[in-house]
């Protein structure tokens, strides 16, 4: 008897698990996203959650935290840096 599996999605800031995923925003799927696989960096992302920027600022901050996580010398891996360059 085949059993199914559905992958269960962990709860974050962003998602309580009251709102289906797919219903979030696409930056608090990205936020989550983040979370979800390296809970290492909830603080960091939190950080740039609760910045003031408008959603496109916010998705850019996000994204180039993102990317700077493949490389140390990235200054964006600091949320403080992806926070201030996604504000200009």
């Amino acid at each position: 008897m085949a059993r199914e599996t559905k992958q269960k999605r962990s709860k974050s800031g962003w998602y309580d698990g009251t709102t289906p995923f797919e219903d979030l925003a696409p930056n608090q799927q990205l936020a989550h996203q983040l979370v979800t696989d390296r809970s290492d960096l909830t603080p960091s992302v939190e950080r740039i959650m609760a910045a003031e920027l408008d959603d496109a600022q916010q998705r850019s901050a996000l994204e180039s935290f993102q990317a700077a996580l493949g490389s140390f010398d990235d200054p964006n891996r600091d949320p403080r840096v992806a926070i201030a360059n996604a504000a200009r």
